[in-house]
């Protein structure tokens, strides 16, 4: 593992940056990211957006990178790791050699609010327990477990129909809407709590699915018929189409054929 990190960021550190990193991503998630500044900005927080990246460790968006593909995603083409060790392992080293800060750093005499899914949290998890330490105002979204000196939402699937969006994005989302509730400039008060528990309380309704598998054929059958005749729709609402008209596809699989078939991310 420490030798292919090493390789990985020998080569991400001598190839010429093309894109800064708000121009790198896609996707609803990422769109969703960049619209938390605007969200905490309203709730009159100054906030700077860093991203936690399976490439690049843990970066500002003003960063620059080459194109690259990596994720902690198990059963993905570009996974790094295949357990949740090696994640952390991979995680570690790629800090070591690419990163530009660590969590704990950032959490120093700040306040900081963090998205993370549970592959991510996982690989993360040395720094998020270091970043417990500290003793600033820290806020999770996502994760997998409590950690003392971290206040955790655990993300929500019932709050998905009032929020929008696919699953990947909703641990931001509900980020985006804990902002809104902000009491007195106090990102994890009481009174913000309270605020956000009581909405989301009354917002939340569990998701009963029964759709119908499909195979690899069919799923590309679908993307070629919508993009045909939806030109530039974009992969995250071809899912929802596709979802929405009683299929299933995997996440995952959906964007591996999604690749294969149109050429693009």
């Amino acid at each position: 593992m420490k030798e292919r990190a090493v390789l990985w960021n020998e080569r991400v550190n001598k190839a010429s940056p093309t894109h800064t990193l708000t121009e790198l991503y896609r996707g609803d998630h990422w769109t969703q990211a960049r619209r938390l500044r605007e969200a905490a900005s309203k709730a009159e927080f100054k906030a700077d957006l860093w991203v936690a990246s399976a490439g690049l460790g843990l970066q500002p968006v003003s960063a620059s990178a080459p194109s690259y593909a990596a994720t902690f995603s198990t059963r993905h083409a570009d996974s790094v790791a295949t357990t949740a060790e090696g994640s952390a392992q991979w995680w570690g080293h790629l800090q070591e050699g690419t990163g530009r800060a660590t969590l704990q750093e950032l959490g120093k005499g700040r306040r900081v609010l963090i998205v993370l899914s549970e592959v991510y949290a996982k690989a993360m998890e040395a720094e998020l327990l270091a970043l417990a330490e500290v003793g600033s105002e820290a806020l999770l979204f996502g994760g997998v477990e409590e950690i003392a000196g971290i206040q955790r939402v655990p993300a929500d699937a019932g709050l998905r129909r009032t929020l929008g969006g696919t699953l990947t994005s909703l641990n931001v989302r509900m980020a985006a809407s804990w902002l809104q509730h902000c009491q007195d400039n106090q990102l994890t008060s009481s009174a913000t709590s309270d605020s956000w528990k009581t909405w989301a309380a009354g917002e939340s309704r569990p998701e009963q699915h029964n759709r119908q598998p499909m195979t690899d054929d069919e799923v590309v059958a679908f993307i070629r018929q919508q993009a045909a005749s939806q030109p530039g729709i974009s992969r995250t609402r071809l899912l929802r189409l596709l979802r929405d008209g009683g299929r299933a596809c995997e996440q995952s699989r959906f964007a591996n054929l999604y690749l294969k078939t149109m050429g693009e991310p």
